[in-house]
């Protein structure tokens, strides 16, 4: 039986909502998002061929991974809780001439036959019942399909700079961005996957260098993490 437990919280929905028009400001305070791109691309192109695939980008804010992946020839739906976000990504995209269906609700309330993969990035960490969203984006698979997530791991290294550095003594993100607590370990996340009859097939750090403003996959798993799971059946 599905789960019926939102996985809505309002106080980080509004907290984006406050950020929405600075989506695309690749200066402003989501720039990190602009910085990460890329190697979150690069990650996801490895494993699946972006051309033609049906991908759902869950959390997609004002579309900054979702426009990367139809630039690559994905058919991309993006959700989001945030209408404000939304509204900049429709927007954005129709700027760029990019055919992206976008639509303002939760997972738990969107329907759909299934979908070749699914992304959902720097959003678990945003979210009441991350198991929940990992239940849908089970329910919203095809046979085979891949599921790539990326969140922050719950450890005092990630607390450190995540928190204090990014946040507090860097200003690279706005204060409050995280929430300490709503970090997930890799074997956590990867526990979730397992409960729902997903597979785990790859995990990989991601290092961030906030001088430079560049990211680079690695081994260390300890602060941001990102994780393909497969659909087994």
């Amino acid at each position: 039986m599905m789960n019926t437990k939102s996985t809505i919280d309002n106080q980080e929905v509004n907290k984006f909502n406050q950020h929405a028009k600075y989506w695309w400001d690749i200066k402003g305070p989501l720039k990190t998002l602009h910085d990460i791109n890329n190697v979150r691309l690069e990650f996801i192109d490895k494993h699946l061929s972006l051309n033609n695939a049906s991908i759902l980008d869950v959390g997609c804010g004002g579309g900054v991974l979702a426009e990367g992946m139809a630039k690559l020839g994905a058919k991309v739906t993006g959700i989001d809780a945030s209408n404000e976000a939304i509204q900049v990504a429709k927007e954005h995209a129709a700027q760029n001439h990019l055919t992206i269906d976008y639509e303002c609700l939760p997972i738990e309330d969107y329907e759909h036959p299934g979908f070749d993969a699914i992304t959902c990035m720097e959003m678990l960490e945003h979210v009441q019942n991350p198991e929940v969203v990992i239940e849908h984006c089970k329910r919203l698979l095809k046979p085979g399909g891949f599921l790539f997530l990326s969140t922050i791991s719950r450890t005092l290294k990630a607390y450190a700079s995540a928190i204090l550095a990014a946040e507090y003594i860097l200003g690279i993100l706005p204060k409050q961005t995280h929430e300490y607590s709503k970090f997930i370990k890799p074997s956590e996340l990867a526990s979730m996957g397992r409960d729902v009859g997903l597979l785990i097939m790859d995990m990989k750090g991601l290092s961030y260098n906030p001088i430079s403003r560049t990211a680079s996959l690695c081994d260390d798993v300890s602060v941001n993490y990102l994780l393909i799971l497969q659909n087994e059946e």
